[in-house]
């Protein structure tokens, strides 16, 4: 019903004024009483051989909603309810910023792809912080996107990435620092070397400083190459990082079914979906190879269905999450995704 019917008429809209009537839908209908439990009825599937330890965390499916969908922590709550086992939140910045000028979301139908140059539009650390104070449902892990302000030069980032930290630490259980988004100017330079070690050791500092020690991961871009890849891990190895996410957006444009001059007329920004898919899975297979196993992964980018799901776990990934195929499958392909993975693990346990 969603692909036929449902999806047709949401898209006579843009994504970002979808997204906003999205929330607002959501916001309103879970103060129905008896509607939030309803709905997570109808989408979780609770059988034990779902559960999936992650970094000392145990996750009740291995199937999360990625960054971007709930970017100031006010939703999670009812996202959960959809068969997600994990949210992550953010990207959060210290202060509160609008993000890029509008236009900045695009769909690619053709493609079944999005491109956006949001540029971490959210409300900020504190207002983040303050919501993810707030009583959460019970078995719902929250994870925390750190991102820099645009206006902070790349010398000052690392500033921006502990005051969020700190800011939310109580909140979430575990953070992801991003600095690979291509939607804020200059911040993928963070991803070098000297820039990096920077950003991760003070977080780590920090982080080992406190009473109850809370996963941190990083986020990469699908466009590192082979060679910026191992400096990468070699990095998250020699300082003991736990674990990485990948991946984010992409910059690259190649073999896309939408005309050329569509995809000029968008411009800049990171695009996601199908398009994506093959790299992301690439990338996760490369670290999982060669770190022999032993770095922990969360899979991101393109996956779109129950067979890139898969592929995924395959590859090397403990956990997936989705974003894309969310909007363009609809609210049951975490639930359609946690019943592949349940079936194969009860048949591999016969």
């Amino acid at each position: 019903m969603y692909r036929f019917l449902i999806r047709p008429i949401l898209f006579l809209l843009s994504p970002e004024s979808i997204h906003h009537l999205l929330l607002s839908f959501l916001k309103i209908l879970f103060t129905i009483p008896g509607v939030w439990p309803l709905v997570k009825r109808s989408y979780h599937i609770r059988n034990k051989a779902l559960e999936t330890d992650f970094l000392g965390l145990t996750f009740s499916n291995p199937v999360g909603l990625a960054a971007g969908f709930d970017k100031n922590a006010e939703i999670y709550r009812e996202f959960y309810a959809f068969g997600f086992s994990f949210i992550e939140v953010g990207t959060i910045t210290p202060k509160g910023q609008p993000g890029n000028d509008r236009p900045r979301s695009f769909r690619l139908k053709k493609d079944r792809g999005l491109i956006n140059r949001m540029g971490f539009n959210n409300h900020g650390a504190a207002a983040a912080a303050a919501r993810l104070a707030r009583k959460r449902p019970s078995g719902l892990i929250l994870g925390g996107n750190l991102g820099k302000n645009t206006l902070t030069p790349n010398e000052e980032a690392v500033d921006d990435y502990e005051a969020v930290f700190e800011a939310i630490y109580d909140g979430v259980d575990y953070f992801v620092v991003n600095v690979s988004c291509p939607n804020i100017s200059d911040l993928r330079k963070l991803q070098d070397q000297d820039s990096l070690e920077k950003i991760l050791v003070r977080l780590i500092t920090l982080r080992d400083a406190k009473q109850i020690r809370k996963p941190l991961l990083l986020k990469i871009s699908p466009d590192l190459n082979n060679q910026q890849l191992d400096e990468t891990l070699e990095i998250v190895s020699r300082l003991k990082l736990d674990g990485i996410v990948a991946t984010n957006t992409t910059i690259r444009r190649e073999g896309l079914r939408t005309p050329g001059h569509e995809i000029k007329a968008i411009g800049p920004g990171g695009m996601s979906g199908a398009p994506l898919t093959e790299r992301s899975l690439e990338v996760v297979r490369y670290i999982h190879e060669k770190s022999r196993g032993q770095l922990p992964i969360i899979a991101v980018g393109g996956i779109m269905n129950v067979r890139d799901a898969l592929n995924m776990l395959d590859a090397g990934a403990t956990l997936i999450q989705i974003y894309t195929g969310f909007i363009y499958e609809g609210p049951g392909l975490a639930r359609r995704i946690n019943r592949a993975i349940l079936g194969r693990r009860l048949q591999e346990s016969a």
